[in-house]
């Protein structure tokens, strides 16, 4: 299958030819952001994208700029009803963690109508994420070449193994504790490995889920049935396990760079009231002092991780923006503990709806950003050299936290290793450590350090430019 890459759609490239690309992101914000960026840039070097999601999905992306809007076509496909989905949800932040299964279903429902699109229109080329693993086949049968862009970074695609043992299950790894120690395929020393808490994750990922297939499967269906791998990674930072993932899966690897957001994309927030608000109280608040606190949308926190989490921010007497949306589908209510609020008035700000997360990293009074160790949120907060406090709970997050704790931008809360369980004191003490002790000023050095290259755009526009 290479070939049919390495020949016309090199040629075309070289000869100067204006490619039309599909893009058809997993159903997920996290993915979609990185996919519509990659597709803006693809458009700017003249090729015609056409963006694939479902309705509601298109009508929340952010606006496309007027001069790349001829250049980008959006294509609505409905998602099909699935029994155990609720009505309406489109995307993971409209579910509960849960029933995240029930979406991979219904997105596979979208075979028939994008097989139509392909075979009316097509493409040159199309990019997907892993989720449709059924893709390969359709792609080979009318000779449309196929990349798989992976929005996670190279460490957690290598913890999977060869592209065999993701698609035959011959990975030799079968008990939670055998995901506790790194993997053995990786030539140096390292510690990417979950937590005994976590790795539970990893074991159901491996498994059938109701959508028929395990996510293990997908992926590697995809990988084994592509032409080319781009991925959100770059030389500079952890570069070795672009080699490793190279050997395990003998495709070619296009590092994308990091792709760090534009730090005033969100300058059409600036005028909006809540920013204009939070800015408010931002501005009373010394340099440098606030912790920021935000784990993506998709983190559903127990009653207890809820309480221990605001008593130790509480106990830490440090200054606080939490953003704290309830997540879609859960069951549990927003209950802090009787009286938070009022006891940390003016000093922590609780945000329980949308907040414009890159205006608040990029003030001035933010010193230090509590995360859940999404990809995302990892680049933004060190591209603008905040140090880090961890507390990771699903996919490649724990992963992520074992190689930023490594090159000491930050540290991991710490927990109970079989339950995942914290305590107010371990969220207190890592918070003070981090943003007032004197032996926190490693991590903050360490993350301004990052940040030269995590928010080097030259840099990272190369390995775009590369990637045409």
């Amino acid at each position: 299958m290479a070939s049919k890459l390495e020949n016309p759609l090199k040629a075309m490239v070289g000869n100067g030819k204006k490619l039309h690309i599909a893009m058809f992101p997993w159903l997920a914000f996290g993915h979609i952001i990185p996919f519509i960026e990659y597709s803006k840039f693809l458009a700017q070097k003249g090729h015609k994208i056409t963006f694939i999601s479902t309705p509601k999905n298109i009508d929340r992306l952010p606006k496309i700029p007027p001069n790349l809007a001829s250049s980008i076509t959006l294509l609505k496909l409905s998602l099909p009803q699935v029994d155990g989905l609720p009505p309406n949800a489109e995307a993971t932040m409209d579910v509960h963690t849960d029933d995240i299964p029930f979406l991979k279903k219904a997105c596979d429902g979208l075979e028939p109508e994008l097989t139509r699109f392909l075979e009316n229109s097509v493409p040159d080329l199309i990019i997907s994420d892993f989720t449709s693993y059924w893709l390969p086949e359709i792609t080979s049968r009318l000779g449309i070449s196929l990349g798989f862009f992976c929005i996670f970074n190279a460490w957690f695609l290598c913890f999977f193994g060869t592209t065999d043992m993701m698609v035959n299950g011959t990975d030799p790894r079968k008990k939670p504790e055998d995901f506790t120690v790194p993997a053995k395929w990786v030539p140096f020393e390292n510690t990417v490995a979950y937590r005994p808490f976590e790795a539970n994750w990893m074991m159901e990922s491996g498994k059938k889920n109701v959508s028929g297939v395990s996510d293990i499967f997908r992926a590697g269906k995809l990988i084994s049935g592509c032409d080319f791998i781009l991925i959100r990674h770059c030389r500079e930072f952890e570069g070795d396990w672009l080699d490793v993932m190279k050997e395990l899966h003998q495709k070619p690897i296009i590092p994308l760079g990091l792709m760090p957001p534009e730090a005033h994309m969100n300058r059409d927030n600036q005028t909006n009231d809540s920013w204009v608000s939070i800015n408010t109280w931002l501005e009373s608040q010394n340099k440098g002092s606030v912790l920021y606190i935000a784990l993506g949308s998709e983190v559903a926190l127990s009653q207890n991780e809820l309480s221990e989490l605001a008593l130790g921010l509480e106990l830490s007497c440090v200054p606080f923006f939490w953003v704290l949306r309830k997540p879609a589908g859960s069951k549990n209510p927003i209950d802090l503990p009787e009286g938070f609020e009022e006891r940390i008035e003016g000093r922590g700000l609780i945000w329980k709806s949308w907040a414009p997360q890159l205006n608040i990293l990029s003030h001035e009074s933010v010193g230090g950003f509590l995360t859940h160790c999404g990809w995302s949120s990892t680049i933004e907060g060190l591209m603008l050299g905040h140090p880090l406090i961890m507390l990771p709970f699903l996919v490649d997050q724990g992963l992520n936290a074992r190689v930023l704790v490594d090159k000491k931008v930050g540290l991991e809360v710490p927990r109970d290793e079989l339950n995942g369980s914290y305590s107010s004191n371990s969220v207190a003490e890592t918070v003070k450590l981090i943003m007032v002790e004197d032996e926190g000023k490693i991590y903050k050095e360490k993350a301004k350090e990052m940040s030269r290259i995590f928010a080097d755009r030259e840099l990272h526009q190369k390995y775009l430019e590369n990637s045409i």
